[in-house]
C-alpha cells in the first residue's frame, strides 16, 4: 500500500490549484472548515479511475482495527481538533475538551451549542473502507485513514444524523441537506481515490449522478 500513497502525492499536488478554487457552500452560521475537496470536474475524472468491484466482506472488521482518536498535539486528540476546527467561538479547557461554541452541521442544517450533540463523521466510513480495500492494510495505515486531517475525511455533524448514515455509501445514504450533496460526493471520491479504495457499481452510479449536477 505504501506505493499508493507515493503515487497519490503528485496527483494531489497537481489538483491543489483546482481544489483551492472550490470552496464549501456558505452555511447560514458557522462554516465547517473541513479541507476543501477536489473540484467536481476532477472528481468526475477520479471516479472514472477507481476500480469497480463488488463490495467485499465485513468478515474480520472491527473499529479497533482503525485506531482513533489519536493524540494530535498536547492533550488534544483528533475529535477535539475537528470540533475546534469546525466550530465558531470554541472554548476548550486544559484537557482540550470543548466547553462552549457553536457548530453548524452541514448534513442537516442544524446548529448546536454543545459538543456532546456532535459526532465526528468519517466521510468514507471505516467499515466501508474495510470492504473496499482497507482490510489488507496495516494497522498503521488504517490509523492514518481514521485520523486524516489533511483530506476531506472528517467533519463534525449532528450525532444522530451520523448514526443514521452508519457505514452506508452514497447509493444508500446522502445528506438530507441537498445543497451539500455536491461537496459530499467530491469529498467521497477525493478520499477513495487518494487511498486507492474500490467502488461498487451502485455507489459509482450514485456518485456520477450527484457530480453531474455540480
Amino acid at each position: 500500500m505504501s506505493g499508493i500513497y507515493a503515487r497519490r502525492i503528485a496527483v494531489v499536488a497537481a489538483s491543489a490549484a483546482l481544489a483551492a478554487t472550490t470552496g464549501l457552500l456558505t452555511a447560514p452560521t458557522a462554516q465547517a472548515a473541513m479541507p476543501t475537496p477536489i473540484a467536481a470536474s476532477t472528481a468526475r475524472s477520479y471516479l472514472s479511475q477507481l476500480t469497480v468491484a463488488a463490495e467485499g466482506s465485513s468478515s474480520g472488521y472491527s473499529r479497533d482495527k482503525f485506531p482513533h482518536w489519536i493524540t494530535q498535539s498536547g492533550s488534544c486528540d483528533t475529535r477535539e481538533v475537528v470540533l475546534k476546527r469546525d466550530g465558531t467561538g470554541v472554548a476548550q479547557n486544559s484537557s482540550c475538551s470543548a466547553t462552549s461554541g457553536s457548530w453548524y452541521s452541514q448534513y442537516d442544517g442544524a446548529t448546536w451549542s454543545a459538543a456532546s450533540d456532535l459526532d465526528i463523521d468519517h466521510m468514507v466510513p471505516l467499515a466501508e473502507a474495510w470492504r473496499s480495500g482497507a482490510s489488507s492494510w496495516s494497522t498503521a495505515q488504517r490509523q492514518s485513514f481514521a485520523n486524516d486531517l489533511t483530506r476531506p475525511q472528517l467533519i463534525a455533524v449532528t450525532d444522530n444524523v451520523n448514526q443514521s448514515k452508519g457505514d452506508q455509501d452514497p447509493a444508500e445514504w446522502l445528506p438530507s441537506r441537498t445543497a451539500y450533496r455536491c461537496t459530499y460526493a467530491r469529498a467521497w471520491v477525493h478520499v477513495k481515490h487518494y487511498y486507492g479504495l474500490k467502488v461498487d457499481s451502485a455507489e459509482k452510479s450514485a456518485l456520477q449522478s450527484v457530480l453531474n449536477g455540480c
